[in-house]
């Protein structure tokens, strides 16, 4: 389900000021001065978008409702896949194994860090194949980016790297990686680590 079907979820100003727990003009007046983004009605009804709810909490700092978080988190496409690889040969390889061991899943791909942000909010994939060393962002930052934006629907992240650095695999787990491959990769393994997460989001294989 793509953005523009996300963005089908609308709360009344007066369901805002709820969520938020202040008054029914305060939420209006963040609208009116463009503090939060919404739209009227042809009634004259301000409206916001649950993302553009969720993106202005989360830019205060304020808390984010359980019951916002799980209405977005219903769009993650538990059967999607991204694979984040500036390795062509790679990225195609794991592609077409992923689409032959497990062809009811979608795969799509990025080959830097910004295509992959994009794709990602987009299109929210249960499932990110992250390579660390990545030209224009570093996989470290993107990984903590992909984990803490909620706007991304917090897929799981499988990170991968040819970088012979131990320590690698430590920091990109600290940094809400789920899983680490190194290279050369086990296609083998990596299926079955979907599998694994799949079964965990509560996906029938």
């Amino acid at each position: 389900m793509g953005k523009t079907e996300n963005k089908l979820r609308i709360f009344s100003a007066l369901e805002v000021a709820k969520i938020c727990g202040v008054v029914n003009q305060t939420a209006i007046n963040w609208i009116k001065n463009g503090y939060l983004k919404g739209f009227t009605t042809p009634g004259g009804q301000y409206r916001v978008y649950a993302e553009d709810l969720l993106r202005f909490l989360d830019e205060r700092g304020m808390k984010i409702p359980d019951e916002l978080v799980n209405l977005l988190n219903d769009d993650v496409q538990w059967n999607t896949v991204l694979i984040v690889d500036d390795d062509r040969d790679i990225n195609n390889l794991l592609k077409r194994y992923i689409e032959k061991r497990l062809p009811s899943f979608r795969v799509l791909q990025a080959y830097d860090g910004f295509e992959a942000g994009s794709i990602i909010a987009e299109n929210r994939p249960g499932y990110v194949f992250l390579d660390i060393d990545l030209p224009g962002i570093d996989g470290h930052r993107l990984c903590k980016k992909i984990k803490e934006d909620p706007n991304f629907g917090k897929p799981f992240v499988i990170a991968i790297t040819g970088l012979d650095i131990p320590e690698e695999e430590i920091t990109i787990l600290q940094d809400g990686a789920d899983a680490f491959f190194a290279k050369p990769l086990d296609f083998e393994k990596i299926c079955k680590t979907i599998k694994t997460f799949a079964t965990q989001a509560g996906v029938m294989l």
